[in-house]
């Protein structure tokens, strides 16, 4: 991830380094973002956290979708078991190579056609309005340009679209708020741009998608991180 390395980052605090050129601007380069060392971080690292229950929060995170579905920053794939029948297609985007093969492969077993292609989430291959939902797992911590991300999510979404997130966040009391803010100053640096502090419901808002549900969640339960808290939802757009 520009849409993908808070995958590992964000659930166990490991991954590959990556820079952050602030929030309000999309990066200079192409859909690619090669990231080898974490690519073969996840392949390993994804087994064990499915099982601790990241599984689950997957099927919360689309369940009831129907339509068409863009998916930031699917990684290799680990969602599409998960998608109900009543989802006609998913248009899959990441920017890992190596992942994006590996969703390729996981592609062709799907319960649902999908579509893979390169990508990030500050500049989504898909026209405005011309999707039923969009899926944001594990990706918004360390997308380059979170606000723009945020607002590609809201341009891509019908009217009467949804989009379905479960996030590393910032932490809800004073106290742990510094201690990110603290560790942000590396964390970066030596998490594949996983920023742990990020307001992203705030952010989410500010873009037009209104949070309809919420639920604040720690993750993985037995791993004391600064990447702990997590909050999975649905927000609608707005006007």
């Amino acid at each position: 991830m520009t849409s993908r390395t808070c995958r590992a980052s964000c659930a166990a605090g490991v991954s590959a380094s990556a820079p952050d050129r602030g929030p309000d601007h999309g990066p200079d380069q192409g859909p690619d973002r090669p990231d080898p060392w974490f690519a073969w971080i996840w392949q390993r690292l994804a087994p064990r956290l499915e099982q601790r229950g990241l599984a689950d929060h997957r099927a919360w995170t689309v369940a009831g979708l129907a339509g068409r579905v863009v998916e930031v920053g699917c990684g290799d794939g680990q969602m599409f078991a998960h998608y109900p029948s009543t989802v006609t297609e998913v248009v899959a985007v990441e920017p890992e190579p190596r992942l994006r093969a590996r969703a390729a492969q996981a592609a062709r077993h799907a319960p649902v056609p999908v579509t893979v292609l390169p990508g990030r989430a500050e500049a989504l291959p898909v026209a405005d309005g011309s999707c039923d939902a969009a899926v944001a797992m594990l990706v918004l911590c360390s997308v380059e340009a979170p606000r723009v991300a945020a607002r590609e999510l809201r341009r891509v979404l019908r009217p009467d679209g949804q989009l379905r997130f479960c996030e590393h966040v910032r932490a809800a009391t004073p106290l742990g708020q510094r201690l990110q803010r603290s560790l942000d100053l590396a964390w970066p640096h030596v998490g594949g741009g996983c920023h742990t502090a990020r307001p992203t419901v705030t952010t989410l808002a500010e873009a037009g998608l209104t949070p309809q549900r919420l639920e604040r969640f720690a993750f993985p339960s037995r791993l004391p991180t600064p990447t702990l808290p997590h909050v999975r939802g649905i927000a609608t757009p707005r006007g």
